[in-house]
């Protein structure tokens, strides 16, 4: 055998014991396995790469006609699959390791960890719910999410239109699990999603949202003819009417029954091993070992700190014998100088308006930080189909291709619940230099591994988000606006309310109207949203909790950094480190932030 062929044989048997590490073994690094992990994450998830946008770059759509998979069978292959790469991730030396590899490996090792010990309350959750349930996101990332650019698309569209059956009957199958183990959300969600489920299905098919949406995204290539278009939106409409319609029938045909089962009591202490799966939610959210206890305790410290210092505004403004002041400035709320219109004009403006403001930030960002984002922020209304249980406001990020902008939504269902003094700080939580500034710098971060572009630490990117709020204090935002700066602080107060009646729902045995009761002597939120949060609350425990707590954390760290360099601080630069690396654990932000004066002194 020749020399070459020798050299060839041995290169083909290192290339396939590569391959064999890379996709079934162990890596032969760990960025290796990091990057298996992700994309074992996308590849089987048709629906996060849609999001992702990368594909399409590349001419590729099939991921586009599918949805993933919701089965338990599917679940189960997941956390064996996490389980097992948390192992390998474990047998690897750290001793060598470079500080950017090491960070990676911490990092993922919190994510993976709490993941797999997270499995023994795999049943614990509401897969349908009036936040988040499939029911509503499963439309709303149709309408909001699939990229209609194209007649390829737009089949595509169609093909998952007929793929809603197979997916909600996989959403039911894991919702009669829980029911049989005990699991049974509170009467109230099981009411709410059965008048949305009802309201989702009363249209005719062609007059439906998903087909009308489709219409006027068809409407506006060029390329597409109408004849072309017509078609697509009548083969969405019949797969509305004879696939789409349907599954939500048998969902609501099984919820119906379900209620009779239900109870008043609204806390996880109710399920089974209750105290120990919320304890799990909140580290899991927060990213912090404390207890519900001390979370309660630190909250109601917060709630008496803010109220006094909307005291001392309301003073300086000449009311000097405020006893509540977010009964006063729920008051301010009804006063037609800070209202828009409830009307579609009104509307308008109140978007403008965001856009005003979000603008203004951007132009004052100099001073303040050393990175910015590269992608495109816009402000757009929740879809009205879910306003009605729809939170004050979310932002969905941008993908990797460019193609889609971050969006920051508003819920414009009642203009009522958005007075001007809470604008501000709502554009500067959700846009800049909130979650968007953060979320789309994590993605433009080349140097990091994919995965630590898109990990999901809630105290980490919500508190960067208050922080973000306390921030604009800071740089003068509110100056001359003693109203605004009010609406700022009960931003705070409202997150530090959620310590409260969080743990008071899940720790303390709170009904649910204790908790409305509580948050509407401490907040001047319309009554509406005050009751949509509290429901939030019951359904996602521990997640409302990590926005102060996140926040708190990064207070202390720049506290921190600023007691430890002196004169030579530079917010710029502790920005830089806290924003630069992507989304993490609370605990290794603060190692992160360490690290760093301790460079910065030597």
């Amino acid at each position: 055998m020749s020399l070459v062929a020798i050299a060839l044989l041995v290169l083909a048997v290192i290339a396939l014991s590569w391959l064999y590490s890379f996709f079934s073994g162990r890596p032969w690094t760990l960025r290796q396995l990091q990057t298996r992990t992700f994309l074992k994450f996308a590849l089987t998830g048709p629906e996060l790469l849609t999001m992702l946008g990368i594909l399409e770059k590349f001419g590729l759509h099939g991921h586009n006609a599918r949805l993933s998979n919701a089965s338990e069978a599917a679940a189960t292959k997941q956390h064996r699959s996490l389980a097992k790469d948390l192992r390998i991730l474990r047998s690897y030396s750290r001793k060598r390791l470079p500080p950017a590899a090491l960070l990676s490996a911490d990092i993922m090792d919190w994510f993976l960890d709490d993941a797999v010990y997270g499995e023994r309350f795999r049943y614990h959750d509401y897969p349908v719910n009036q936040m988040f349930g499939a029911q509503s996101s499963l439309p709303d990332f149709m309408m909001n999410l699939h990229p209609v650019v194209s007649a390829l698309e737009g089949r595509n569209y169609v093909r998952r239109l007929s793929r809603f059956g197979v997916k909600l009957d996989q959403v039911l199958e894991g919702v009669r699990i829980r029911a049989d183990k005990g699991v049974i959300p509170p009467r109230f969600v099981i009411r709410r999603v059965l008048d949305e489920m009802r309201a989702f299905i009363r249209p005719a098919p062609g007059a439906h949202a998903l087909c009308v949406v489709l219409d006027t995204k068809l409407a506006a290539l060029p390329r597409v003819s109408a004849a072309a278009r017509a078609k697509l939106v009548d083969m969405a409409r019949e797969r509305v009417r004879d696939t789409v319609y349907p599954a939500y029938r048998r969902l609501i045909e099984y919820f119906a029954r379900l209620e009779s089962r239900a109870t008043d009591d609204d806390g996880v202490w109710k399920l089974p091993n209750g105290d120990s799966y919320y304890a799990y939610c909140l580290r899991s959210n927060t990213t912090v070992d404390k207890t519900p206890e001390a979370v309660h305790e630190t909250g109601l410290a917060e709630v008496a700190r803010i109220e006094s210092d909307m005291k001392a505004i309301f003073k300086t403004l000449g009311n000097s014998s405020v006893g509540n002041p977010t009964r006063e400035l729920k008051a301010l709320g009804s006063d037609p100088r800070f209202l828009f219109p409830d009307s579609d004009e009104g509307r308008k403006a109140c978007l403008d308006e965001y856009t005003r403001i979000l603008a203004e930030m951007s132009a004052d960002l100099d001073a303040w930080f050393a990175i910015k984002p590269k992608a495109r922020l816009e402000v757009r209304r929740i879809p009205e189909f879910k306003e009605a249980t729809a939170p004050g406001a979310y932002y969905q990020m941008p993908d990797l291709g460019g193609g889609r902008p971050g969006v920051f939504y508003a819920n414009l269902r009642n203009m009522a619940e958005v007075p001007r003094f809470g604008m501000k700080t709502l554009a500067y939580h959700e846009g800049i230099p909130g979650h968007h500034f953060q979320l789309a710098l994590a993605q433009e971060q080349k140097g990091l591994p994919l995965f630590r572009r898109f990990l999901p630490f809630t105290a980490y990117a919500e508190g960067w988000a208050m922080y973000s709020e306390l921030l604009a204090r800071e740089m003068g935002r509110y100056e001359g606006d003693p109203y605004g700066l009010l609406g700022s602080l009960d931003s705070e107060l409202f997150r530090a309310v959620r310590l409260v009646v969080d743990t008071g729902i899940h720790a303390k045995k709170w009904t649910r109207q204790e908790a409305i009761d509580y948050m509407g002597q401490h907040s001047a939120q319309a009554e509406a949203s005050i009751v949509s949060e509290i429901e939030r609350y019951i359904v996602m425990p521990g997640q409302a909790c990590a926005y102060k707590v996140g926040m708190m954390k990064m207070v202390e760290l720049r506290d921190k950094a600023r007691a430890g360099l002196g004169e030579r601080f530079d917010i710029r630069a502790f920005h830089t480190v806290v924003l630069a690396n992507g989304s993490m654990p609370l605990d290794i932000l603060e190692r992160r932030v360490d690290a760093y004066l301790a460079d910065a002194k030597r």
